[in-house]
């Protein structure tokens, strides 16, 4: 990468905020998995290290996630790191493979249907004839019904 291309992507990644942090835990399989997608997302990203807790320094893990990641590092300032690795669809398209669409039952959506009060009443007069007659008219009448007076 040339130092032109790494001037753009450090301007690019000035106003980005830092999404992932690392820190007494270091990098674990877990974190690589999840900068690892987002990077196939975003391409270029923001990580925070924090300074106090973290085992090592923030130039190693740069060092190390780039390696594992086969990424390119644009910079390390204090304890932010960034990182940029360019989307490759085939990699994409295989890890969505392996991961599998999920079960049927999680990808079905469930359809839910709210009703109304005259929904509800229609369903009951459907069912029987004679509930027209529990219908309260007006305003007065449904006080009655509930026993509550005007």
């Amino acid at each position: 990468m040339t130092s032109k291309e790494r001037a753009k992507l450090r301007a690019q990644a000035n106003p980005l905020e830092p999404i992932i942090q690392i820190g007494k835990e270091g990098i674990s399989d877990n974190l690589i998995a999840q900068i690892d997608d987002t990077l196939d997302t975003r391409e270029l990203i923001k990580i925070r290290v924090h300074l106090e807790t973290a085992p090592s320094t923030p130039r190693e893990f740069a060092d190390e996630l780039a390696k594992r990641l086969d990424a390119e590092v644009i910079q390390v300032i204090g304890g932010v790191i960034v990182i940029y690795r360019q989307a490759d669809e085939t990699r994409i398209a295989e890890k969505k493979k392996k991961r599998g669409a999920g079960t049927a039952k999680a990808t079905a959506k469930k359809k839910v249907k709210i009703k109304g009060l005259r929904q509800r009443q229609r369903e009951k007069e459907m069912k029987n004839p004679y509930a027209k007659f529990d219908r309260p008219r007006y305003r007065n009448d449904r006080e009655k019904k509930q026993g509550r007076n005007a």
